[in-house]
């Protein structure tokens, strides 16, 4: 019987310390719930424009001033390549020969055409002198004469014709050694060493390194607003360049309704033929605004943007220095970057909320961040 009732006291017991448990927990929720904290938000003040500056860009290629398939003037066989893909050449220089023995072969008999037709002209002028003398005793006629006088014409003529024939062949011995036309950079061999080759064929590709060029296609409107020999910004790569309009197409490109606009760039410019190119205009736009980070901003409804800006809590008993989120209906006019040119029911100095505004609603008090100074 005495175990049953120390059992039954013990439970008694246990019961009591469980219910003074729970009511503490429950004092101290009591407590924290009184005790409740505002959110705090950052802010900024809202500063009015007068306009704001629209940055358009427009893709174009890089090229080469000239970039030229050289080949020989004659056809033949490839002797020698001096040059291959990749080098830097200067005008003038040899790129490649033909093989010149047949042209060589050439001359020799010309030179020896040339030494008979002298030979010739050295007795045709001595028999026509003595021709002559001998008419004076009268013992020539005259149809001999004349037939001395148009066999020496004729020598003469051979003559001219051998020299003519030899310059022919000096300047196709000459054509047979390939040079730079201009100064630049090999991009391309076609040809190999010992192969024949036709009248014209490109051995090589040169490309002009010295007066890089760029054409860029703008909307018709903004080609009519554009200058020969004005300066435009160009953008190569990680460069800025400033280029100047050398010329501007006329027609319009029928795929991208477009107009070619031409382009120099400075002479000693890092770019490379073939390299893509934007041409970056910019125009001032006349029209009040504000600008405000694109993180201060969420989806409204048609088609429109919200801007929740703060104002000052006008309870009575409310906690000093708390404000209240209002939504403001606003409209993008332009962005760039990370920024937003907007307009719309909003005030010059007013405060609205830059960042986290997935953790707000309307309505809601919340406080100002006081160490945004400090950021």
């Amino acid at each position: 019987m005495n175990i049953i009732t120390d059992i039954f006291q013990n439970k008694i017991i246990m019961a009591m310390l469980l219910i003074g448990l729970l009511s503490a927990c429950q004092g101290e929720v009591t407590t924290h719930s009184t005790q409740a904290q505002l959110q705090t938000v950052t802010t900024e003040s809202l500063t009015l424009s007068n306009s704001y500056q629209h940055t358009q860009e427009f893709t174009g290629t890089i090229r080469a001033g000239n970039t030229t398939g050289i080949g020989f003037e004659l056809s033949g066989k490839l002797k020698s390549l001096a040059v291959d893909s990749g080098d830097s050449v200067e005008k003038g220089q040899l790129l490649a020969q033909l093989d010149t023995r047949l042209l060589e072969a050439e001359r020799a008999e010309i030179d020896a055409s040339l030494s008979q037709n002298s030979a010739d002209l050295t007795l045709a002028r001595n028999t026509l002198n003595r021709s002559l003398e001998l008419q004076k005793q009268g013992y020539t006629s005259e149809q001999q004469l004349d037939e001395l006088k148009g066999q020496l014409n004729s020598l003469l003529a051979a003559k001219k014709r051998l020299i003519a024939s030899k310059l022919a062949n000096a300047l196709r011995i000459e054509k047979s050694s390939l040079l730079a036309p201009f100064s630049g950079v090999i991009s391309k061999r076609n040809s190999n060493l010992g192969e024949v080759v036709s009248l014209g064929t490109p051995i090589f590709t040169l490309v002009q390194n010295r007066n890089p060029q760029a054409f860029v296609g703008v909307p018709v409107k903004l080609a009519q607003q554009l200058n020969t020999k004005q300066d435009v910004l160009l953008k190569v790569g990680n460069n800025s360049y400033t280029a100047q309009i050398e010329g501007k197409g006329a027609e319009v490109n029928p795929v991208t309704r477009t107009i070619p606009l031409r382009l120099s760039l400075p002479i000693d410019a890092q770019v490379i033929n073939g390299e893509i190119a934007y041409l970056i205009y910019e125009t001032d736009i006349q029209q009040n605004g504000y600008w405000v980070p694109i993180s201060a901003l969420t989806d409204g409804i048609r088609g429109l943007w919200n801007l929740y800006v703060i104002t000052p809590n006008s309870d009575l008993g409310a906690e000093k220095g708390t404000f209240n989120i209002e939504r403001r209906d606003i409209e993008i006019l332009y962005t760039k970057k990370d920024m937003a040119y907007i307009q719309g029911a909003l005030k010059v100095n007013e405060d609205y909320i830059t960042q986290g505004l997935h953790k707000l609603v309307v309505g809601q008090q919340v406080k100002r961040n006081t160490n945004v100074a400090a950021r």
